[in-house]
């Protein structure tokens, strides 16, 4: 890409965040409709539980109607793209869709840390977020929850919320529901965690992890595209991929920077090496100690032959 072409794009999403546009047009209140409909029967994520969310039934995410967040705020230990000098300003909600065993933060995800909250004030959280002058709201674990994002952005948009919105999500994702969502979000940042079935069902108990996971990104990657960054290093729009690096190669990182090679060698990847034994990881014994330097210095070798681009 020129210099040309990157100051043209970056004027192109400086003209405010994509969702303006379904409220604009009234497709806002349609989609609205189509999720609680999910979520009457709900299959927001491939568990496809069926349970009747909106009636205060819970299924595999231990969620009903209303939202559940554990903490909120300015966050500075993000992507140096989302961070910037003001931080992302993160909400992070409260239980998963995955079960996984060595989960970083299990006192949230498995845990249920947190509680729950009004979608009047969810919205005001978003205005907070932006009024202290944040880069963007970062939604983290929002696949569950995103009837719940869209009730708040219903109360929040009209009171001036215009602020980049990121999908911050475990990978899990239903490729038909983020095909509802195109338009709403406009930076993805996924976790890929798994390139093995297997691996995924042991550690994760979500056998169709990385068929899911590869159905998922690839429709983020439709939606937005490569990352785009503007002068001031912080990100417009675009797809941004997380991948845990595990001890013995559990990952299978060399087949998930495959897929991503083939979907844009400009995908932009964050090859994380904060591996460290948290929660049930000693049921796994090849889990049950830190990330060597060797096996992470093996993986950013891979990640770096292929993806040049990312942290």
């Amino acid at each position: 890409m020129t210099e040309g072409q990157s100051t043209k794009t970056d004027r192109e999403f400086l003209s405010g965040p994509s969702y303006l546009s379904l409220f604009e047009s009234g497709r806002f209140k349609g989609l609205l409709g189509r999720l609680e409909e999910l979520m009457a029967d709900c299959s927001l994520c491939p568990r496809n539980c069926g349970v009747n969310r909106i009636k205060g039934e819970t299924g595999y995410c231990r969620t009903a109607a209303a939202p559940v967040i554990s903490s909120h705020g300015p966050h500075f230990g993000e992507e140096r793209v989302l961070v910037g000098r003001r931080g992302s300003g993160t909400i992070f909600f409260t239980h998963c869709n995955l079960r996984c065993i060595f989960c970083q933060n299990y006192d949230i995800s498995q845990l249920g840390r947190g509680r729950e909250t009004g979608f009047s004030e969810l919205a005001e959280i978003m205005l907070s977020l932006q009024e202290t002058g944040c880069h963007n709201i970062n939604f983290v674990s929002p696949t569950h929850q995103v009837y719940q994002v869209l009730r708040a952005l219903e109360l929040a948009v009209p009171r001036g919320l215009r602020l980049p919105l990121v999908y911050n999500s475990g990978g899990y994702d239903s490729a038909p529901v983020l095909r509802l969502l195109d338009g709403l979000f406009d930076i993805y940042m996924p976790d890929f965690k798994y390139s093995d079935p297997a691996t995924a069902a042991r550690l994760s108990d979500a056998p169709d992890y990385p068929e899911r996971a590869r159905e998922a990104v690839s429709e983020m990657f439709r939606q937005v595209g490569d990352l785009v960054i503007g002068p001031d290093g912080v990100a417009r729009r675009g797809l941004l991929v997380r991948h845990l690096v595990l001890p013995e190669d559990l990952a299978g990182t060399e087949g998930v920077v495959e897929f991503l090679e083939k979907l844009s060698p400009n995908t932009y990847l964050n090859l994380m090496d904060q591996y460290r034994p948290e929660f049930r990881a000693g049921e796994e014994p090849r889990l049950d100690r830190p990330l060597t330097a060797g096996e992470f210095s093996r993986a950013r070798a891979i990640a770096r032959s292929r993806l040049p681009r990312g942290e």
